[in-house]
């Protein structure tokens, strides 16, 4: 079984090749642009790379956000693409959950920037079985002082001076994606659908998670 995995939902995406649970190749792929022009070509190469070609991907598997609305549709419309051209199933994979694939802590918090001086939060245990809704908010209503298992994918000053330690992610998010589409299987490319966690300005679809 090969799984093809992608991250789309920030500038720094990233794309992840397993195959039989092994991770091939994780890659990052960045788009400051926009990934619309550089998505396909690129999992064009690393299917070049390791000798295959679309039809050998047994599932697609793309990260549903929270991110970028933008890069989160284009991320989750490739998947949906693929998976119903080439007839392979597919999953959707939340942000949160793949960033709390990454942390060490028996309870994992994976807190991602939500703009709007806000973020998104997520509360996993150590089998990634959530603990409560992913949600949005201000920092400080979301978690309290002192807290622990805090997962970011990059830096973040402002935690360490609000008093807040954390953990950095080792990896892109792509292979946690794969790794976790796998374990669910996959589905009807069809019902693959995104995890905005709060509403878009642009255009008023919401789901909690």
């Amino acid at each position: 079984m090969r799984v093809l995995a992608l991250d789309t939902t920030t500038e720094r995406g990233s794309l992840a090749l397993l195959a039989d649970g092994e991770l091939l190749e994780e890659s990052e792929l960045l788009g400051p642009d926009g990934f619309a022009q550089i998505l396909f070509p690129a999992i064009v190469e690393l299917l070049r790379r390791h000798g295959c070609t679309l039809p050998d991907i047994g599932l697609f598997a793309a990260a549903a956000g929270p991110g970028s609305f933008t890069g989160v549709r284009v991320g989750v419309t490739a998947v949906k693409g693929l998976a119903e051209a080439t007839g392979r199933p597919a999953q959707a994979i939340s942000n949160l959950r793949a960033l709390a694939d990454q942390g060490t802590a028996n309870v994992r918090l994976p807190l991602i920037h939500a703009r709007r001086g806000e973020v998104y939060l997520g509360h996993y245990d150590a089998s990634l079985r959530a603990l409560e809704p992913e949600r949005n908010g201000q920092l400080s209503a979301l978690i309290p002082v002192p807290a622990a298992g805090i997962v970011c994918q990059a830096a973040w000053p402002e935690l360490a001076a609000s008093g807040l330690a954390y953990e950095l992610a080792a990896r892109p998010l792509a292979g946690s994606v794969a790794r976790l589409a796998l374990a669910e299987g996959g589905g009807d490319p069809a019902a693959l659908d995104a995890n905005y966690v709060r509403r878009s300005d642009a255009d008023g679809r919401w789901h909690d998670t």
